[in-house]
């Protein structure tokens, strides 16, 4: 599972890291600051409140707008450039262009002037946000190994958006409280203006910093290929990657798709947080717990999924911000409003930090600026388009009381739209996980159970050819040796390769831990998960060395016991778990499966009859009654969890009835009754009645004889 704690200790141990985070943290606390000291200044030149108010609306459009023109090609400089003396440039020229603001408006005191050249100066200022963004996300990967990415993007993202704003907002709030102590010193002296000043000279520290300080920024060595190829050339080339790649293509979608909803949520907030008959703060309490929310899925969100794979964490993070925001649309009360912001702050959370780290690690680093600066545009494209056609369709149409017999919602245009989201959402997350999903085929709910206690399930390895697998499972003294033999000659009799095979002791390795976990009594006897393990470990070997290849070579494979009896017998009889031993299990085959399972089943008193045959038995044989019921109503369970792929057959039948019922299963799934019939009914060499009829040699016998009899 997851340490955050010690993983963020780790990479802030890492020097080049520790100063481009340090970097990272002032720059955000300076665009926070700038953001919000622009707007104020920009107030502060007018007197009327509704010119206060569009002041304050413009500048924030302002640093909207250059993402449209410049945003497509802002991730080319990234890649085509080299990335420390980029930042460095980009952080000079928002240096020069903030300070600047407050210098032309103390030079020429002139309102038009100064309103003119603030405009100019936010999409300038905004300009260089966009290359510098794209070239630091781009950069991280070259200072870190993989393994720490999600680690930096936490403290990056919690520094970004849980640091960096209440810490603008406290400087801001000091400026104000304190203007009346040395508002006597001169227009220079003004909050807004002493707030841009101490944000020039912040990026102005940040670029000699970048510059001279972390050299690695650079990446690949500090050698950067000459460019040949156009600006035009680079953007397509990002263009043309992005579609290419399913896994990036699937990360993109999902994360726009997460802006949209967001755009919608923000877009109807307002209209939305009446409905509840919360009062004039209800949109801003939800608020609150958006951000709560947020901020505990980007902290606690690896810990919380422990050893899920982050490529599903990805597309189930959408899902569950889609999930929050269906429950925000049908919420009759505040108190489940707030619990679905909750949620859809979660999945958004955990959806962004999966996102960036799985982007910087499926794309190279020659890619990878224009990667984010894709994001970065589409991002607030999105939440423009979202927030511009949603905030006025929220206010259309008159509410209506919705009776659910046990409340009354409000049914109106807002939570209609909230509805248009979380489909959206869930949809478009759901199609992000299918494109990305790194286990095809392992259940979900499943996957994420066993994650979340720390045993992730595996997705089966493939098997290349066309083979098929059979096993025989049961309690001792079943007849699973007999009928496996039986098996076995009548497909060589058909034409097929059969494979006659064993657990435990079908290898060399095999044999040895057979006689371990079997033959050693006493002291020298495994202990209880020694002898899971040891089992496993006979499976693992067995099917890598004699299952799977004969699977590719496409034979039928016929096995006395497979991973089912390991189930009955520790994780059951042993009392280990069942589904802690089935884990190992399969994790030791790679999910490798039989195609049938015939199960006999034999009542245990009987069956130990029959297996001891006046003997003592092995050790397993000299268990309890009690522990081989046990194991019984496990096989049992396991059978009827999974009925199209078991047979069970009662053992107390006669070796030829349990025979012709497998027969009869094994040829429907072979098809073996298409191709030319047979007469036979016996089984050669094993049959008292028939051995007079066909000689050993007749029907191959003695091969198959030879595959039953060696270890």
């Amino acid at each position: 599972m997851a340490n955050t704690l010690a993983d963020i200790q780790t990479v802030l141990r890492i020097r080049p890291f520790r100063r481009l985070w340090t970097v990272l943290g002032l720059a955000s606390f300076g665009d926070w600051l700038a953001l919000f000291a622009t707007a104020g200044f920009a107030q502060s030149l007018f007197d009327d409140p509704a010119a206060k108010g569009a002041a304050f609306s413009a500048t924030i459009v302002l640093r909207l707008l250059p993402s449209l023109v410049l945003g497509p090609v802002a991730g080319v400089f990234a890649d085509r450039f080299d990335r420390r003396k980029t930042m460095a440039a980009c952080d000079t020229a928002r240096f020069v262009l903030i300070a600047s603001v407050p210098t032309v408006y103390l030079i020429t005191n002139n309102t038009a002037v100064t309103v003119a050249w603030l405009a100019i100066a936010q999409v300038c200022i905004e300009g260089a946000v966009l290359i510098w963004s794209p070239a630091k996300e781009a950069a991280v990967p070259n200072l870190l190994p993989p393994e720490k990415y999600e680690a930096a993007n936490q403290l990056s993202l919690a520094t970004t958006y849980g640091l960096a704003p209440p810490l603008a907002f406290a400087v801001l709030a000091i400026l104000e409280r304190g203007q009346n102590v040395w508002a006597n010193l001169g227009p220079w002296a003004e909050p807004m203006v002493i707030a841009l000043y101490l944000t020039a000279a912040m990026f102005g520290i940040l670029a000699v910093t970048v510059y001279f300080f972390i050299p690695q920024i650079s990446g690949r060595y500090g050698q950067i290929a000459a460019k040949t190829s156009s600006v035009w050339n680079d953007f397509v080339e990002g263009w043309t990657y992005m579609r290419s790649r399913e896994r990036v293509r699937g990360l993109i979608l999902g994360m726009l798709g997460a802006f949209s909803g967001a755009g919608i949520l923000i877009g109807v907030g307002t209209v939305y947080a009446t409905t509840l008959d919360a009062g004039e703060a209800a949109f801003y309490i939800l608020a609150v717990f958006l951000f709560l929310g947020l901020g505990a899925g980007i902290a606690f969100g690896p810990k919380l999924i422990g050893e899920l794979s982050r490529l599903r964490w990805f597309g189930m993070s959408i899902v569950l911000a889609g999930v929050g925001l269906a429950l925000d649309a049908v919420a009759p009360w505040l108190w489940v409003s707030l619990l679905g912001s909750v949620v859809i702050g979660l999945g958004a959370g955990m959806a962004f930090l999966a996102g960036i780290t799985l982007l910087q690690r499926e794309t190279e680093d020659e890619i990878r600026g224009r990667m984010f600066a894709f994001i970065a545009v589409s991002a607030r494209v999105i939440l423009m388009l979202a927030m511009t056609v949603s905030a006025p369709l929220a206010g259309w149409q008159a509410a209506r009381q919705l009776d659910l017999g046990f409340t009354e919602v409000e049914l109106s245009m807002s939570r209609i739209l909230l509805f248009v989201a979380a489909a959206l959402v869930a949809w478009l997350g759901v199609t992000a996980f299918k494109s990305m999903d790194d286990k095809p085929g392992v259940p979900v709910l499943a996957d994420l159970w066993s994650s979340l206690r720390g045993r992730p399930l595996s997705a089966a390895v493939p098997v290349a050819g066309s083979g098929f697998f059979v096993v025989f499972e049961g309690g001792e003294g079943a007849g699973k040796s007999t009928q496996s033999v039986k098996l076995a000659a009548w497909l060589k009799l058909r034409g097929y390769e059969a494979v006659l095979t064993r657990e435990p002791g079908a290898t060399d390795i095999g044999m040895r831990i057979r006689t371990l976990v079997l033959d050693s009594g006493g002291d020298s006897a495994p202990g209880p998960r020694a002898e899971a393990l040891l089992f496993a470990a006979d499976r693992a070997q067995h099917v890598e060395k004699v299952v799977r290849p004969a699977l590719e070579r496409g034979a039928v494979v016929v096995s006395d016991r497979y991973i089912d009896s390991s189930i009955a017998y520790q994780g059951s009889g042993r009392d280990l778990g069942k589904d802690e031993v089935a884990w190992v299990s399969s994790w030791a085959t790679g999910g490798l499966k039989p195609d049938l399972t015939v199960l006999l089943d034999v009542e245990p008193q009987a069956g130990l009859h029959r297996a001891k045959a006046g003997g003592t038995g092995d050790r397993l044989e000299q268990e309890e009654l009690d522990y081989h019921e046990r194991v019984r109503e496990t096989f049992l369970h396991l059978a009827a969890a999974d009925a199209d792929r078991y047979l069970v057959l009662p053992a107390a039948g006669t070796p030829d009835e349990i025979a012709a019922a497998v027969r009869e299963a094994v040829a429907q799934r072979l098809d073996i009754r298409t191709q030319t019939a047979r007469t036979e009914t016996g089984w050669p060499g094993l049959d008292s009645d028939k051995h007079d009829a066909k000689t050993p040699g007749d029907y191959g016998w003695s091969t198959v004889a030879e595959e039953a009899g060696r270890p």
